[in-house]
């Protein structure tokens, strides 16, 4: 009797339950960079949290977006709680050497716990925004809230407009270029796991008449 293979090739996420989309996104659009947002609230308490559903989305504006859950009962995270009442947040981009920190700010602490203190980082004023920045973070945004997209009861997604950018001495030339390999930025990919940013290659992308003769030289030593 031949075995019944267990994989399969094709999916209707209508037919999905949220979790197993949930699996197949994040296994699948990698690897996906981290946000560690921080904000204030109301009261002017600082919070921060890191999130992998964040892209940079436009530049003229420049726009980041940030994927926010709510509560499994549907209340509202500090971060999504906090950019709703102060309309502003700082995006921290994570590296390699604030992994653990950065794994911390992610602990489900109860509300009298304060996981800034408890994950040792040293938090610096903002000058944009009142939101304060992670001193350790190598690149920091600055950023006041677009707009905010309601696309579900569990999730909202936020674009904000970075009104500042701030990195560590050293880590963009003159061009405005940013050393990849001195960033080490993580990456987030499925399940747990997370990947380094410090391997990188360059790859032009050749004109059509670049292409062509690329084509023809290829065919010749055919």
């Amino acid at each position: 009797m031949e075995s019944v293979s267990k994989t399969q090739d094709s999916f209707d996420f209508s037919q999905l339950a949220a979790r197993d989309r949930y699996k197949l996104l994040i296994g699948s659009v990698v690897p996906r960079p981290i946000a560690w947002v921080t904000t204030v609230d109301e009261k002017g308490r600082p919070n921060a949290a890191p999130f992998s559903f964040f892209n940079c989305l436009s530049s003229d504006p420049a726009i980041l977006a940030l994927g926010v859950e709510n509560h499994e009962d549907l209340r509202f995270k500090d971060t999504g709680h906090n950019i709703r009442v102060t309309e502003e947040f700082t995006v921290n981009i994570v590296d390699f050497a604030n992994l653990h920190p950065m794994n911390t700010t992610a602990v489900n602490f109860p509300s009298d716990v304060d996981e800034i203190t408890a994950a040792g980082l040293t938090m610096i004023p903002g000058e944009f925004v009142n939101c304060p920045q992670i001193a350790e973070a190598p690149i920091r945004f600055e950023c006041k809230r677009h707009v905010t997209l309601n696309i579900g009861k569990s999730r909202e997604i936020v674009l904000g407009e970075v009104l500042a950018m701030h990195a560590r001495p050293g880590l963009v030339n003159e061009r405005y270029h940013v050393d990849a390999a001195a960033l080490d930025a993580l990456g987030r990919m499925g399940g747990h796991g997370y990947c380094r940013s410090f391997e990188t290659f360059d790859l032009a992308t050749p004109s059509e008449e670049d292409w062509r003769a690329s084509q023809n030289q290829n065919a010749v030593a055919l």
